[in-house]
């Protein structure tokens, strides 16, 4: 009976944490459309309320800011990006297949979330002027650079070769092959999309060269 006592208000607790969290979320799924077509400079929480169902005060209880709702929104689309990727390298059986996979994977993201990533970009530029993005956008690098890491481990060892790079050279690289991919894909650039696919399946080769047969 104590037990079952001292468990009920820990119950409780959790089911509260819970569903402030999952407000959270719901929340920032409504203004990520809004926050991918005005940037962070020109969104406000006010003009959030504006184009979503949900008050300027709602949104102001559950966020401090438009910081907290602008980096917990990135933070929760950049980890489903880390886990589609992981996906994709769980699921590869052959080289081969994990260059398709993943190139496919870039293309469909960069046509799909073009606005996500655009305020993404945003984002990053922001951090060198506020300080308050720095840490968020640090950590979120971190994440992408490990998660490129991981593909090219992967893509070394189905290919029976070594990686030439390190995970922050080639994390820099595609970042910097994606990011112009994108600017050109949302100016309207049809060759954009096959200029991410194409450099996908000439970067990881690249990196990982063909081990000799001598």
């Amino acid at each position: 009976m104590t037990r079952a006592k001292l468990a009920g208000p820990d119950r409780f607790e959790r089911a509260g944490v819970d569903k402030f969290d999952a407000r959270r979320e719901e929340l920032a799924d409504a203004a990520l459309a809004t926050l991918g077509e005005l940037g962070y400079a020109r969104t406000s929480l006010r003009e959030i309320a504006q184009k979503t169902a949900y008050s300027h005060g709602l949104l102001h209880y559950y966020f401090r800011d438009k910081v907290e709702l602008i980096t917990f929104c990135v933070r929760r689309y950049k980890a489903a990006c880390v886990h589609r990727y992981d996906a994709v390298v769980a699921g590869a059986s052959t080289a081969d297949g994990l260059v398709e996979g993943f190139a496919d994977a870039l293309v469909a993201t960069m046509v799909a979330d073009f606005a996500l990533h655009r305020l993404w970009y945003d984002l990053r530029a922001q951090s060198t002027f506020d300080e308050q993005l720095r840490l968020t956008v640090g950590e979120l690098d971190a994440q992408l650079e490990s998660m490129v890491g991981r593909v090219v481990r992967r893509y070394a060892q189905l290919r029976g070769g070594r990686s030439v790079v390190t995970s922050l050279t080639a994390y820099a690289t595609l970042d910097g092959l994606f990011e112009n991919c994108l600017v050109r894909h949302i100016a309207g650039d049809a060759g954009a999309v096959d200029e991410l696919r194409a450099g996908a399946h000439w970067l990881l080769p690249a990196w990982v060269p063909r081990p000799s047969s001598g």
